[in-house]
């Protein structure tokens, strides 16, 4: 068989040219050896610099409402869709290995559930530590299978929390090469090369492999704002209930001099140490001299606001997501609802494109190497899905009326079990089951 060579197609300088365009020149990773480990090239905020942001940004998803809710309205409906394997074209074993793996249902097949979950893998869970990647950044997991019937299935995506990385290597050209780890009881560190791990690391930037937390947007608001409630409640503290000012009694007219100062300072004295004192409770009370006085004075004037700021950094926090329908309602939001129905199109459309993104992601990283580590990189994998967010139908009594009547569907046993649990009817008894009154097609026709 004769072999194939460049020089009889090409000159010697386009030979060259084509051996040097299989390999690159320039680079993503702008770090230099070591330096990267301890500066974040990739922030400008000291604070937030990697691994420093992560204990802000927990704090921010912990401790405040309105980041919480923005969190809670990203993942949820995430988790909640529907995730299923398409066969695409691929063999039966290896369709079937990949949904016993991920422990998900077949595409228009019933779906069996294991008999145990005990050391078998939960995509539920699986998932709820995906979208950690959205506060932190990233999210790294470590592939571990499990060897049955002379095929490997997938055991766990053990996941590698960012409070416990201690560095990530990335190659010249933006590539990941490994993460490591803190060891544990001063054994050393953990290295964990990239064929073994899954990263999430959503809108990931080039060689940024430490991401940018869905939340670094929502810091300067959120600072603001826990200086302006701090203030806030200062104000409630200070104020609320006024400041109590204690007024002494003069000195009668014969007391001069020295004496007389003395009587003053007497009476501040005793009057500081009543006022500061001074409680609220069901035996609260106090007593004062004849001529003297006590009082709780509040402010001359108005407070700040500082509702309306705290509004305001509220609103903006929630637009890092795109979920400004969140304060729409109540006594002191802005906005109608018919703009809500604006707000929430744009805020699916990005759910949908972040749960895309996590597909993609496990389907390169997760499915595709279940197959490889089977039967090579030459065989057909099934695709992972999921169902499009906002676009799911309520099965009501007259949406199954016309799927039947249209011939689109047809009653069985389990179709009438599912509508007599989805509508909360009894369970059907045949012992007491009546016969059908209803005329047949025959029976019409025949009339």
């Amino acid at each position: 068989m004769a072999r194939f060579s460049l020089s009889r197609l090409f000159s010697p300088r386009a030979v060259q040219s084509v051996h040097a365009a299989t390999s690159e020149i320039g680079y993503q990773n702008p770090a230099l050896p070591g330096w990267g480990d301890y500066y974040d090239e990739f922030e400008q905020n000291p604070d937030l610099q990697w691994p420093l942001a992560l204990k802000i940004y927990d704090r921010m998803r912990n401790e405040d409402p309105q980041v919480g809710s923005v969190l809670r309205a990203v993942t949820s409906p995430i988790q909640q869709s529907t995730w299923s394997i398409d066969p695409a074209g691929a063999r039966d074993e290896a369709v079937e290995l990949v949904a016993d793996s991920l422990g998900l249902p077949i595409k228009g097949q019933e779906h069996d559930e294991p008999l145990r979950t005990r050391d078998r893998f939960s995509w539920d869970s699986h998932l709820q530590h995906v979208l950690l990647s959205l506060p932190h950044g990233h999210s790294f997991f470590e592939q571990v299978y499990r060897i049955e019937g002379g095929r490997a299935y997938l055991r766990k995506l053990a996941w590698r929390p960012p409070s416990t990385i201690s560095k990530i290597v990335v190659a010249r050209d933006g590539g990941l090469v490994a993460i490591e780890q803190d060891g544990l009881s001063g054994s050393g560190t953990v290295r964990i090369p990239v064929d073994r791990l899954v990263a999430y690391v959503p809108e990931r930037e080039g060689a940024n492999w430490r991401g940018r937390s869905i939340l670094r947007l929502a810091y300067k608001m959120w600072l603001l704002k826990d200086s302006g409630l701090r203030v806030q409640a200062m104000t409630i503290e200070r104020n609320g209930l006024g400041v109590p000012v204690y007024t002494g009694k003069e000195a009668p007219d014969e007391v001069e001099g020295e004496a007389r100062t003395k009587w003053d300072e007497q009476e501040r004295d005793s009057g500081l140490k009543l006022a500061k004192g001074l409680r609220a409770g069901d035996t609260a009370g106090a007593s004062i001299p004849g001529g003297a006085k006590l009082e709780l004075l509040g402010v001359n004037g108005r407070l700040p606001d500082t509702d309306k700021p705290i509004r305001y950094y509220d609103e903006q926090i929630g637009r890092i997501a795109l979920a400004n329908f969140l304060n729409l309602g109540g006594d002191n939001s802005t906005g109608s609802y018919a703009l809500g129905d604006t707000f929430e199109d744009f805020f699916i459309k990005s759910l949908n494109r972040e749960a895309e993104s996590i597909r993609n992601i496990t389907q390169q990283h997760v499915v595709e190497d279940l197959v490889d580590v089977n039967w090579g990189p030459q065989e057909r994998a099934p695709k992972l899905t999921v169902a499009r967010i906002g676009e799911d139908q309520a099965a009501t009594a007259e949406a199954l009326k016309l799927l039947v009547e249209s011939g689109i569907v047809q009653p069985d046993e389990r179709l009438e079990s599912w509508a007599r649990a989805r509508y909360r009817m009894p369970v059907k008894d045949k012992s007491t089951t009546r016969a059908s009154s209803a005329p047949t097609k025959s029976t019409e026709e025949a009339a």
